[in-house]
């Protein structure tokens, strides 16, 4: 009898997950609460879809956060280069931007997803909608599907149910509550690649969509760069996204946290204070800065609204490190992804809990943090491949014994 495997969630780690086992000869089935797969993929793919980074893969390693040594050899196994040649083969066929970040050529997630479950479908994988995990049963696992609970019968079983950014896309973190019956030990989740909340006067919240495109950004002793978009509300955009785990940390020691935005990145404070000493009072400073200093006109505008002086080494000191009092992070429901999750010393090496011998966890479950885009895809790949493989191994040996 082919043995039989249940994933739960159709995402980007639940489909590669059943990709892997379906591979192997396995009879795949995948349940997923939403009506069809790859709801949140599909919202990732509005940016462009980026897939990876084209980088030494040792910096790629060291650009993960908590679990980054638990998830060194997952995506050793399936690194940047084959998730390259993954995409390709669906006739995804990819480049490399500026950046280093890698995209589809069509810049959509919708296409390669068409091709992936097209593959999928070939593979024999199924799909079953409107199915809500609710839990363990002696040979698989329970699901609410239409309002009716029924059991479901599978050799091994991988949950790839997501955190809970974007709930009403399928990621609820609902989860936690079915694993805390087993006594699993779960880091809280936290918004991650997220924005941040500041209580800006109303003047400056006023130039909400105002974009500073490239700054620099210091929490404590951790320095970033990139961009960032001034929202009503607070702050937006890389540079906040790829700070977000030092800002966490600082705010977990106490609102507000204060980080420092430096909005010149290519002059030195001293050499501006000369500049500035210079100008001609009689002209107005917001146009003096962007034409003499090189701000960007919301960088000028931000300065000359909330600078308490006109002095130059002062103002010179101000434009290097604005301080930005921030009182918390944007609400988990609108985060690109999400922080913690089951600790790692649930899952053996396999990715199989040690609590239910047969099941595996993979994705954004497991307690792992990265900075947006091709970081997050490429663990939430290389962790479902790892527990499609793990499982379709399990299943076999069990169905052969």
């Amino acid at each position: 009898m082919t043995p039989s495997i249940a994933i739960i969630g159709a995402g980007p780690a639940g489909l590669m997950a059943a990709e892997a086992a379906a591979e192997a000869g396995c009879a795949v089935t995948v349940y997923d609460q939403m009506p069809r797969p790859g709801r949140k993929f599909l919202l990732a793919g509005r940016g462009g879809l980026n897939l990876t980074y084209a980088e030494p893969l040792d910096a790629f390693l060291a650009r993960y956060r908590e679990g980054g040594d638990r998830l060194e050899p997952l995506i050793r196994a399936f690194p940047p280069e084959a998730l390259r040649a993954w995409a390709d083969g669906l006739g995804a066929a990819t480049f490399v931007g500026s950046s280093g970040r890698v995209f589809p050529k069509a810049m959509k997630a919708s296409p390669l997803l068409r091709a992936w479950l097209q593959r999928l479908g070939g593979l024999g994988v199924r799909f079953e909608g409107r199915a809500r995990w609710a839990g363990f049963t002696d040979d698989g696992v329970a699901l609410v599907q239409d309002g009716d609970e029924k059991h479901v019968s599978a050799d091994a079983v991988v949950l790839a149910c997501g955190g809970a950014s974007w709930p009403e896309l399928g990621s609820d973190g609902a989860w936690r509550t079915l694993m805390t019956t087993l006594g699993a030990a779960i880091t809280p989740l936290e918004a991650s690649n997220a924005g941040v909340l500041v209580d800006w006067p109303p003047a400056v919240a006023a130039l909400a969509g105002a974009p500073f495109k490239t700054i620099g950004l210091t929490v404590g002793a951790a320095r970033f760069k990139g961009e960032a978009i001034l929202s009503a509300q607070g702050l937006e955009g890389g540079a906040i996204y790829a700070a977000g785990a030092s800002i966490r940390k600082a705010l977990r020691a106490g609102a507000p946290a204060l980080i420092h935005l430096d909005l010149q990145p290519q002059r030195e404070a001293a050499a501006m204070a000369a500049k500035l000493a210079s100008r001609d009072p009689r002209r107005s400073l917001g146009p003096w800065l962007q034409k003499t200093l090189g701000l960007s006109a919301p960088a000028a505008r931000l300065l000359t609204m909330m600078a308490e002086t006109r002095e130059p080494e002062a103002l010179g000191r101000l434009i290097k490190a604005f301080p930005v009092a921030v009182r918390g992070m944007a609400p988990i429901a609108r985060a690109i992804s999400t922080a913690g999750g089951l600790n790692w010393d649930e899952v053996d090496q396999r990715l199989m809990l040690n609590r239910r011998p047969g099941v595996f966890v993979a994705g954004e479950m497991l307690d792992w943090d990265a900075p947006t885009g091709g970081y997050l895809l490429q663990a939430c790949l290389a962790t479902g491949r790892a527990a499609g493989q793990a499982a379709a191994a399990f299943a076999q040996d069990k169905a052969a014994n």
